[in-house]
């Protein structure tokens, strides 16, 4: 199974998430998934949904997991599509933060590595992953942009750089002059993780006193949110997300309230009676 993801290049956390997915699998029963067939791996759905109570989404990837083992190592001719289903996902929406909120969020990081790494998400709409792995080479200030190397999907993309981040991140290298990476972790030679950020941003939430849920992750909405309403048009956004389909970045439709909000209800276009009737007395709860 190592050998057949190897071969189709996959993502090194896509590997190790599938081979873990896989050990829990044989775990369970106690055998080699070679001997189990279609009966298992029902009963393990089951027990991950009535008994484990995981998610749809941590489901799935376990359901990806053994698609891959049964239909590409082991060659089991199986629809396995229909035979080993995948649990409908529920279609939510990011909670996303004002700019208001993102400015009050970021002035409460309390040291400068992190905020500086959390701006960089904020204003160049990149995934966790992606900023903790920038280096130095990847700013390009002759032409304001960052190269975003090897993100989601195992693409390369260039984002925008803007004078405010570009004057942030001049400030943060004169500090600490970092190489290789632009934001070392406790080893110079290793970034700094996804986990210590994330510790990070919970504190500064803490420390803002805004309610709504803040992860890196919600600056990245809030990025493509604020895009969105400033004017900015979806195929520009895709691009500067690193979105392989439109219809992921059109969800964001649905939460740009400064647009939403903008458009006249044709109950408002109606034609006013002649007699208008006077206004009744607003209630007292709305």
């Amino acid at each position: 199974m190592i050998e057949d993801m190897q071969i189709r290049n996959l993502a090194r956390n896509t590997q190790d998430s599938y081979l873990q997915q896989i050990a829990r699998f044989a775990h369970h029963f106690r055998q080699s998934p070679e001997s189990l067939g279609l009966e298992e791996i029902r009963t393990y759905q089951v027990y991950l949904t009535t008994e484990r109570k995981l998610a749809p989404g941590s489901i799935m990837i376990a359901v990806a997991a053994l698609r891959f083992l049964y239909k590409v190592t082991l060659r089991r001719a199986w629809p396995v599509t229909e035979l080993i289903p995948a649990p409908k996902k529920p279609q939510t929406l990011p909670i996303v933060l004002s700019r208001v909120e993102v400015q009050r969020f970021l002035e409460s990081v309390p040291t400068r590595k992190h905020r500086t790494i959390l701006s960089v998400c904020y204003a160049a709409g990149l995934r966790i992953s992606e900023a903790v792995r920038l280096q130095p080479a990847h700013i390009d200030s002759a032409r304001m942009v960052l190269r975003v190397e090897q993100g989601k999907g195992q693409k390369d993309r260039y984002v925008m750089l803007s004078p405010r981040l570009l004057a942030l991140l001049r400030a943060w290298w004169k500090v600490a002059k970092p190489r290789p990476w632009l934001f070392p972790g406790d080893r110079a030679d290793q970034p700094i993780s996804r986990s210590a950020v994330e510790v990070a941003c919970r504190q500064a939430q803490r420390q803002c006193g805004i309610r709504k849920p803040i992860t890196p992750h919600s600056l990245r909405h809030a990025f493509a949110t604020h895009l969105l309403e400033g004017g900015t048009d979806l195929r520009t956004i895709q691009l500067l997300l690193g979105h392989r389909s439109l219809a992921t970045t059109s969800r964001y439709l649905r939460i740009a309230t400064l647009t939403v909000c903008a458009t006249a209800s044709p109950f408002d276009l109606l034609p006013h009676p002649s007699a208008p009737e006077p206004p009744p007395t607003p209630p007292a709860y709305f």
